[in-house]
């Protein structure tokens, strides 16, 4: 499986957070398409596993955790 790019698996992880945070406001269906995009995304079929592989996989500002890791020697 390829992860996402960082950038777009951030907006994801916002996004839902943000359409979670006022559920009366956000139209159900998109709810559920992010929901279904992060699941596919992280391969996963729990929405809150693949919230929480997404923050693994993301360092603090959003960048990609292998990437901030030191190279091996």
């Amino acid at each position: 499986m390829l992860k996402p790019h960082p950038t777009v698996l951030r907006r994801l992880v916002e996004e839902y957070e943000t359409l979670t945070a006022a559920p009366a406001t956000a139209p159900e269906s998109r709810i559920a398409d992010v929901a279904y995009t992060l699941c596919v995304s992280t391969g996963t079929r729990d929405v809150g596993m693949a919230l929480a592989t997404a923050r693994d996989w993301l360092t603090p500002d959003g960048r990609d955790t292998a990437a901030a890791a030191p190279a091996a020697v």
